[in-house]
Parts: C-alpha cells; structure tokens; sequence
C-alpha cells in the first residue's frame, strides 16, 4: 500500500521484525526505521499534520516503555503500534470531528474556510476525501471510525484489529458492518470503503 508513507519497508524487512523481541535495542531501532513514516502518515491522515509529528513520536515511545509487555504470539508488531497509534488519536477525537466536518463543509484545500481549525482540515494528508465522505465519517462513533479507517488507511484484518484494539473479534465486524451501513447511506448508495481507499490513494 503505498499511499501510507514511503518508509513502509520491503517484505524482507518485515519478515525479520516480526516474532523479534523488542527488548533488543537493535531489532526495537529496525521497527522504528520500518514503521516511523507508517504510523506517521496514518495519524496525518486522521489528525492533520500539525499533531502527526507528536502523536506519532509519543507512540514510539510509549511503545519503547511497554516493549516488554508486547506478545509477538498475540499480535503483529505493526498492528500493536496501530493500537497505540489509535488510542492516541482518540484523545484527539474533538479535533480529528471538527477536521472532518471542516472538510465536509468546505471540501479539500479550501482557501476561504474560516478559522485556524478549518485552514488546518483543508491541509489534512486525507485531503482528497469529497466532503459527502468526510462529512459522514465525522458523523460515525469514534469507535466505529477507529475500525473502519484501520481497515481503509491501514490495511488491518478483523483479528489484527481485534487485537490493536482489545475488542473481540466479532465486535470488530459488528461496528464495520454498522459503519459501512451508516457511511453508504449517508453516500447515497456508494461502496464508503472503495471511496476511502481511493481518497487515500490520492
């Protein structure tokens, strides 16, 4: 998936991190190197890029304190940072509805939208998002968005979600499924995750 950052890192790369213990501070530094600009773009995407830069560092380092808690049996090494990422990102939930909402009033690069949050929504990395999209996904439960741009903008499966997230796996398709429900009402009919990863790809 190339529109979530360029330092994604090759197959091979990935390979060796997982199953690592990350206590070792050489395979902890190949995550950060591999995963960095990942975990940067997806919070750009959800946030802005003026908290992209300290929502990302801050789940570094928050992973680099609990690095000895982290399972590699339960959870890819990439879908435990999404997890952290994520629950960072819900402090955050007045800014990233109020991002959102910007867009869905004024669309993508907006010149005239009013205000510093609404100039700062326009700059958003998800910027190609139409403001139907937008406006709908602003309107979602922050619990509901969570999985769902887990599925668009991250890739994760259901059980990698359920996992980031400590949900059980069948909650994480009952919230897709209700957010789906809700986001394709709210497009008249249009496929909302077609549209996502489309959006993201731009």
């Amino acid at each position: 998936m190339p529109w979530l950052g360029a330092r994604v890192g090759d197959a091979h790369a990935r390979e060796r991190l997982e199953g690592a213990p990350l206590t070792d501070a050489e395979a902890f530094a190949a995550v950060f190197d591999d995963c960095f600009g990942e975990i940067h773009a997806y919070v750009a995407q959800r946030l802005g890029p003026d908290h992209a830069e300290d929502v990302a560092a801050d789940t570094f380092l928050i992973a680099f304190r609990k690095r000895g808690q982290y399972d590699p049996s339960r959870a890819s090494v990439r879908a435990w940072l999404y997890g952290i990422a994520t629950r960072l990102v819900g402090r955050h939930r007045r800014q990233e509805a109020r991002a959102l909402r910007a867009l869905g009033r004024h669309g993508p690069g907006a010149e005239s939208a009013p205000g510093h949050e609404d100039r700062v929504s326009a700059q958003v990395s998800a910027q190609s998002l139409r403001p139907e999209l937008a406006a709908a996904l602003a309107g979602l439960h922050r619990r509901d968005r969570d999985v769902v741009l887990l599925v668009a903008l991250a890739g994760l499966s259901h059980e990698e979600i359920a996992t980031a997230l400590d949900i059980p796996y069948g909650t994480v398709g009952s919230r897709l499924s209700r957010a789906r429900r809700k986001l394709r009402a709210a497009l008249g009919g249009s496929n909302p995750m077609a549209e996502m990863e489309e959006a993201g790809r731009g």
